[in-house]
Order: C-alpha cells, then structure tokens, then sequence
C-alpha cells in the first residue's frame, strides 16, 4: 500500500483561524498525513476565533464533529512549536510541502531572513532550502513597506504568496463559503485538484435569486 502525501501546516496568531482548520479538514478528506504546527498566539487564535471546543488538544474532535473527519492512525500529528529539532525540522523527512496559514507578518519576517526561530519558521526553511512548495496565507491590512518588502523576500525565495482574500463571484452565503473558497486556493497551490468552490466560468452561478423577477 503506497505511503500517503504528507504535507505540513503551520498555524500562527494572524486572523483568520477559519482558513487553518478547513485547510486541515480539506487535506485529511484527500488522505493527506497532515504534520500539524500551531505557535502560541495560533493557539490562542483558535480558542479566541472559534470556542474552546476548537483548542489544540481538541482539535481532532472538533474537525471530526464539524467536517465528519475522523483522522485515521497517524493522519494528523501535532507538532511543539518549539522542539526545533522534531522530524520536520530536517530535509530528509518526506513532508512535500507546508503552508502557514494564517501567516502571522512575524513568523512573515522570520521565513524571509531565515530566522529559524522556532518549528514553523524552521520547517518553511527547510522547505524552500530543499526546492519543495511553501504556501504562506498572510492575514494583514494595511501593510507597511516592511511587511511587503518581506511577502517580496518570500517570493524571490520561491514561497508561494496567496493572501487571505476571499472571492464573491461564486456568492457565498455563510463564513464556511468563504473559508471553503481559501482552502480550495490553497489545496490548488498545494497541486491538488480542489472540489471546495465552483471555478469561474465565465458566467455567475445560477442560484435562482432572480426567478420570477
């Protein structure tokens, strides 16, 4: 039985907590083995923007209650933020990509000098050292010019920058269309074949609100 995708997710204290969860929820329906990394304002990010239902330690319960995914064995291992030396810290573990999402413009700052401060910004340089695709979802506005010198940092690095900004032409109605339409985004940058949002086609969907009019 050949081994599963294996990517890694990090999860800093930029808004946005939505994005993370549905982005881990989306990667374990595909099957991936998600490696899980959450800093501690993540943390507290997840408490602060979705309940205390949606803490660390309770994640797999809450994904399983919100989504119906139920990881199976390994598919989801968490992370410390701070054990620099865990398995993803290193370019021979097989993790083929990572997004940080929400990316934090500290944990921003730390990817673009190479700082390798803590887990998340020593996997995201691994990732890049080794060539492999590193997806960074900053939540900010506005941006000063050295939050954007270093998305331009990150960029020239080989990062991929697909910043929190949710579409309207598929006209979502609820939170979870917005964050399914992001997580589809990333999926797509992450080279899967996404199923969360319809693609544009030229023409607005058809929802019936003008029957009759």
């Amino acid at each position: 039985m050949p081994e599963p995708r294996r990517l890694t997710v990090g999860v800093t204290g930029a808004s946005g907590a939505l994005y993370a969860v549905r982005t881990v929820a989306a990667l374990l329906a595909e099957g991936v083995a998600v490696e899980l990394v959450v800093s501690d304002f993540g943390r507290r990010l997840l408490r602060d923007e979705l309940g205390p239902e949606a803490a660390l330690e309770r994640l797999a319960e809450y994904l399983a209650r919100r989504y119906g995914i139920a990881p199976p064995g390994r598919g989801l291992v968490v992370h410390s933020n701070r054990d620099v030396g865990a398995s993803i810290a290193s370019g021979s573990h097989p993790s083929e990509a990572m997004v940080i999402v929400p990316c934090s413009m500290k944990t921003l700052a730390g990817v673009a000098h190479g700082l390798s401060r803590n887990l998340i910004e020593r996997a995201a340089d691994v990732v890049l050292k080794e060539g492999r695709r590193l997806v960074l979802v900053p939540r900010e506005t506005p941006m000063s010019l050295p939050q954007l010198r270093n998305l331009v940092l990150c960029a020239e690095a080989g990062a991929h920058v697909l910043p929190a900004m949710p579409a309207f032409y598929q006209r979502p109605r609820t939170l979870d269309d917005l964050a399914d339409f992001l997580a589809g985004k990333i999926l797509a940058a992450l080279g899967f074949e996404q199923r969360l949002f319809p693609p544009w086609n030229g023409t607005p969907p058809d929802d019936g609100s003008d029957a009759g009019g």
